[in-house]
């Protein structure tokens, strides 16, 4: 008898014996599948979607400040360099890892355990679902920058003295973030054990 969790309520349900037949969770409603419906399709659909917006969020100013009637546009490596420059390299770190490093990293992950997959890899299965929750566990720490121009934006409004304005950068920037967790999220790790199981 198989068995699978409800994805809404994380109730374990029994499965019905024949395939045709499409299980609800008796206590939620919810319809439970033995694997994510379409996964692989719709992991890279995401992928794709945020390695796309990854370039002109890291190319694209994400803010500019007007201090005084001058207008400096930033890039997120402009103000990782900036910081450096001007002795704050704690912060520098903080948002070269969460708005660089971070979006990479899972990025390659997301790529590395797709290829695996398609290829039927019986390669450490136990890594590769360890590389899978850590993808999950740091997909909202990347909203870093896009949380500092947000309050940035709100809190600076001085007139002529000083204003923050948030720039296309931001906008590319946020959608890889949310991309690579929808990726994260409608990827199976169940897929990574099929080959296992099967030899």
């Amino acid at each position: 008898m198989k068995h699978a969790l409800c994805h809404d309520c994380r109730l374990l349900c029994r499965l019905p014996a024949h395939a045709a037949l499409e299980l609800r969770c008796p206590r939620c409603g919810a319809a439970v599948h033995a694997r994510k419906p379409r996964s692989l399709e719709r992991t890279w659909a995401w992928w794709i979607a945020g390695a796309l917006c990854y370039l002109p969020a890291n190319l694209l100013p994400i803010m500019q400040i007007t201090s005084l009637g001058r207008a400096q546009a930033d890039t997120i490596m402009s103000g990782v360099v900036y910081l450096l420059l001007h002795g704050m390299w704690p912060l520098a770190v903080v948002v070269f890892t969460a708005s660089v490093f971070v979006p990479v990293l899972k990025l390659a992950i997301l790529l590395t355990l797709l290829v695996s997959v398609h290829r039927g890899s019986r390669w450490r299965p136990v890594d590769r679902t360890r590389l899978y929750r850590i993808t999950e566990a740091i997909g909202r720490w990347s909203m870093v920058d896009i949380f500092v121009v947000t309050i940035l934006v709100a809190l600076v409004h001085l007139g002529n003295l000083a204003t923050v304005e948030a720039q296309p950068g931001a906008v590319f920037f946020g959608a890889v973030v949310v991309l690579t967790m929808l990726a994260a999220e409608s990827f199976d790790p169940r897929l990574i054990w099929d080959r296992s199981e099967a030899r």
